[in-house]
């Protein structure tokens, strides 16, 4: 049974962060060692960032609060506030996004009505509440109150394909089944000033965003479908558990992004693509630049080249991953989406082997984990909030959105 992609949208908060702005505020907080003050300016020069976005407007120069809780732009300084106060801003912001990027998903595939719905997948890891996001997207799209529910939490940057997987087995098993797939995470709540070189790389690549998918196997869902969703597979690399890491403390999450990261991912991504290519042994049997098309989660710069030199694919196979890294910055499980759009929206070039065009699709996270899906692409999707032009109506951020040889293999 073929399942498909129906529609893809994605979603972004109003404020702008200015990368350059925002390394200026950081190293100019007091309690940085030299060391710190040279990793803030290294980690967000090297980061290969422009402009990330954020649920948080405090985060700005313009934004004036009584009571600030994360940045006072009178002394400059930013603030430090409990996982509380952090978690419920992302209660009341993070389901703003689900719900947007659930509806532009919706809207985009007008031949399906709501009560069509018949699951719902939301991903998050960085914040909690219940009743949950998946609860607040039925009840505020107006969804069958009997939709099946599932919520995927705290798995990191990977879990968007978890959830898609999940997706193509409820279709798999239910050839009437319409299933939507939100992911929506805040990254900027959990972000500090610190000498930790974690925590600053942490500030310098993270961002907000959120991502949703139409996902169906029903008669007729090939006709207007974007995608088809072919093969997942899943590797743990055989070290990298301690190098890569996300916790809850007292304020806010707390990352842990060990230098060795890109290392891992260098020294074992032909044995974890190894699996997922041998479902498809046309394209198995080619180099890797012969799949057309490359959609790697952003994870970083270096992650980025590591996997681009180890693979031999072109600058043209990277620009997708690397265009979402420099205008949206690392939106955790949602960014992969993004870049999956920004292939979406480029003329369909049929391969010659398929009734479109492969994508070979990659992400990591804890673990360390190692998530691939081979997805077809059958149609141009519409223009969406890839655009680098987007949100030049936003709020432009002077603060939040360099490093020594140490964090340079990081970014």
């Amino acid at each position: 049974m073929t399942v498909y992609v129906r529609s893809l949208e994605t979603a972004v908060p109003a404020t702008k962060l200015i990368q350059s702005e925002a390394r200026d505020v950081f190293a100019a907080q007091p309690g940085l060692s030299r060391l710190g003050s040279r990793l803030v300016n290294t980690c967000f020069d090297g980061a290969a960032i422009e402009t990330r976005f954020t649920a948080v407007q405090e985060l700005t120069n313009a934004s004036r609060s009584e009571n600030p809780q994360f940045y006072d732009p009178d002394t400059g300084l930013l603030l430090n506030p409990s996982t509380k106060v952090r978690n419920d801003i992302f209660a009341r912001e993070a389901t703003k996004l689900f719900v947007e990027a659930a509806r532009a998903a919706l809207q985009a595939a007008p031949e399906l009505d709501l009560l069509d719905i018949t699951h719902l997948v939301t991903v998050s890891c960085t914040g909690f509440f219940n009743p949950g996001p998946d609860y607040k997207v039925v009840r505020e799209l107006g969804l069958s109150p009997s939709v099946q529910r599932y919520h995927l939490g705290f798995m990191g940057c990977y879990a968007a394909f978890p959830a898609l997987r999940a997706a193509k087995l409820f279709c798999e098993s239910d050839p009437n089944a319409v299933v939507l797939v939100v992911c929506a995470e805040l990254c900027s709540l959990h972000v500090r000033t610190s000498n930790d070189p974690d925590t600053i790389m942490g500030s310098a690549l993270f961002a907000d965003g959120a991502a949703a998918a139409v996902v169906t196997s029903r008669p007729g869902a090939e006709e207007a479908a974007l995608l088809k969703l072919d093969h997942f597979e899943t590797v743990l690399t055989p070290v990298g558990e301690d190098s890569m890491a996300w916790n809850i403390g007292d304020h806010g999450f707390e990352m842990v992004l060990g230098n060795y990261v890109p290392h891992i991912i260098d020294d074992h991504i032909v044995g974890a693509l190894q699996p997922l290519l041998a479902k498809d042994p046309d394209l198995a049997a080619l180099p890797y630049t012969a799949i057309p098309h490359w959609a790697i989660h952003p994870g970083g710069r270096s992650i980025l080249d590591k996997v681009q030199s180890r693979l031999g694919l072109s600058d043209a196979q990277l620009v997708p991953a690397r265009d979402i890294l420099r205008n949206y910055g690392n939106m955790s499980s949602a960014t992969v989406l993004f870049v999956l759009k920004h292939i979406l929206e480029q003329p369909v070039q049929p391969d010659g082997r398929h009734d479109g065009e492969a994508i070979c699709s990659m992400a990591f996270g804890p673990g360390l984990t190692v998530e691939t899906g081979l997805f077809t692409k059958l149609r141009q999707a519409a223009a969406g909030t890839w655009d680098p032009g987007l949100g030049e109506s936003a709020a432009v951020a002077s603060l939040m959105p360099g490093q020594d040889r140490m964090t340079a293999e990081m970014a």
